[in-house]
């Protein structure tokens, strides 16, 4: 077993990556259902959470059925990223998360998210004040650097190891690539191999496939690993990795008729917790992959991104089942 502070996980974890509209509780539940070992929240704007705004507090919430769980928060200011993870023990999740890797300018241009490997030095101190201020073991989740000529992941591990973190989360790209270019697991080969490191270290990037979470495995010596985009629409992807590194086979794909339940699941669960208007529209993004390869899919997923009530959701729906 991996200990994250006083929380305990599987030896070799399978994570759900932080992500906006994405990793909220109805979709958490699914992925913890589907062999996800540990989820993190959407991550929370400490500007937004302090300041009671209603998207930011909705995030706060936490099932009994996702545990354990991380929030994660971001911010570009120490005062109000104390504040914010005060009001983050309050929800009691398993696991504070820093998120200083998010590429997103608005995000940066504040300080915040990848912001931050610009100034290593506050980067630090912020974490040491955090966990200082916290009952709650503080992990973070970052990237290599800012550019490919500013890559101190190194020596970032071995200073936020020192501040107190309990597990460093490595997006081994930099904040120059976003989401393009090939992932670079080497470096975290490199910080999991420096003979300081101590504290767990999962590795994220490009693992849509079992074949590649067993290479990432074998070749790059992580603790465990993140999954992001490749879960979005198909949360089986969690089950999948985990039987092909027992087995070296691949599962069966799920059925047309288990993809349809976890779907509807997923839509009702979402209308229940934030409404229906919002639901919907949050949903959209999930259904290519919820159906990939179904044949003549085209006009019926128009029909599912373009739907407004839920009453022409589930006539869509029908329309899948019958044909």
């Amino acid at each position: 077993m991996i200990k994250i502070g006083n929380v305990s996980i599987a030896e070799f974890p399978l994570i759900l990556a932080p992500m906006e509209d994405v990793s909220d509780p109805p979709f958490r539940i699914i992925c913890r259902e589907l062999g996800a070992d540990l989820v993190f929240t959407e991550f929370i704007s400490s500007e937004g959470l302090i300041r009671n705004a209603d998207k930011s507090v909705q995030k706060l919430d936490i099932y009994p059925e996702e545990r354990p769980v991380g929030i994660q928060i971001f911010g570009g200011e120490i005062e109000s990223m104390l504040e914010c993870a005060r009001i983050v023990e309050t929800a009691n999740p398993d696991i504070l998360d820093i998120n200083y890797g998010c590429p997103v300018s608005k995000v940066v241009c504040k300080g915040g998210g990848a912001g931050i490997l610009k100034d290593v030095d506050k980067m630090e101190k912020m974490t040491r004040e955090i966990v200082k201020s916290t009952h709650l073991p503080v992990t973070v989740k970052t990237r290599l650097g800012w550019d490919d000529d500013s890559i101190r992941i190194i020596e970032v591990a071995l200073r936020l190891q020192d501040a107190g973190i309990k597990a460093l989360s490595i997006h081994a790209r930099t904040r120059y690539q976003m989401y393009k270019g090939e992932s670079d697991w080497t470096w975290i080969q490199k910080v999991k191999e420096h003979p300081d490191i101590e504290i767990p270290i999962f590795g994220n990037g490009d693992v849509d496939t079992p074949e590649k979470a067993h290479f990432n495995r074998i070749h790059y010596n992580a603790d465990g690993i993140m999954i992001g985009r490749a879960s979005i629409g198909y949360p089986w992807i969690f089950r999948e990795i985990k039987h092909y590194f027992l087995t070296g086979n691949h599962l069966p794909p799920p059925t047309l008729g288990e993809r349809l339940d976890v779907c509807k699941r997923h839509l009702m669960m979402e209308v229940e917790w934030k409404g229906e208007k919002p639901a919907i529209k949050e949903m959209r993004r999930h259904y290519s992959n919820y159906f990939k390869n179904l044949p003549d899919f085209k006009p019926i997923r128009m029909k599912l991104v373009t739907a407004d009530t839920l009453t022409e959701m589930i006539e869509a729906f029908k329309e899948i089942e019958e044909n």
